[in-house]
């Protein structure tokens, strides 16, 4: 039987395994007990063309906690303005296996409110 975090690892394969196969850009994104990370990654997966956290000078000014869902949207609109700054507009979302609920939700509504389609 599977332990969490192999668990958790697997469907991350699948997601990659699936967004590779669609040869596009993803938004992919980590999640710490004190931080959240979001990069775009270019198709080939060799290049991030944008990436955004909680360690950025800039957000830590505005949000004290990085570890909970105001910083998470924080982090979302950030990734956002930079992958339009990339000139990407279109990702898929790589939510690494972790459920989409709480901070990975709060990252990715204020990821589309920013502009991103996923």
């Amino acid at each position: 039987m599977f332990n969490k975090k192999e668990a958790r690892l697997r469907r991350a394969r699948k997601t990659r395994a699936k967004i590779a196969e669609l040869k596009a850009v993803r938004l992919c994104i980590n999640r710490t007990n004190c931080h959240i990370y979001a990069q775009v990654i270019s198709p080939c997966g060799g290049k991030v063309l944008a990436s955004a956290s909680t360690l950025d000078k800039d957000v830590r000014a505005t949000v004290a906690n990085g570890g909970n869902k105001a910083a998470a949207a924080a982090i979302g609109k950030l990734i956002a303005e930079r992958a339009k700054a990339a000139g990407v507009e279109q990702v898929a979302f790589d939510r690494s296996g972790l459920q989409y609920h709480g901070r990975v939700q709060a990252l990715a509504e204020a990821a589309r409110e920013g502009g991103l389609k996923f």
